[in-house]
């Protein structure tokens, strides 16, 4: 004599607690945006490299601070690095206005972590 097993009910998937489940975002195909007009590619260029200079301006200006915070900085040295601070920033608000860029297109917009 056989035995008929019973069909096994299938269980619906459990979901972790306090997480959502994932889903696929399909975007729109991106345009083209690229201008090959040499004027705005030399401005584009120098968007892109005093951008950069600014980011590394504002990080070694954190880094200053933390190093007078912590007492590092001789009183001199304070002074030198300010200066110097302060010269990159001319210097860049200088090359900007002549390729009409105003400081907020030079911001990073680098998501979760924050706009520098």
């Amino acid at each position: 004599m056989t035995t008929r097993r019973k069909p096994r009910r299938r269980r619906p998937a459990k979901r972790k607690r306090g997480r959502k489940p994932e889903r696929t975002v399909r975007r729109p195909p991106t345009t083209l945006r690229w201008n090959p007009d040499p004027d705005d590619v030399q401005r584009s260029v120098v968007q892109l490299v005093l951008t950069l200079v600014e980011l590394l301006r504002k990080l070694m200006e954190r880094q200053a601070i933390r190093r007078m915070e912590n007492r590092t900085l001789s009183q001199s040295e304070t002074e030198a690095v300010g200066a110097a601070l302060m010269e990159i920033e001319r210097t860049i608000r200088d090359i900007g206005k002549k390729f009409d860029l105003a400081p907020e297109d030079l911001n990073l917009d680098l998501g979760a972590i924050k706009l520098l």
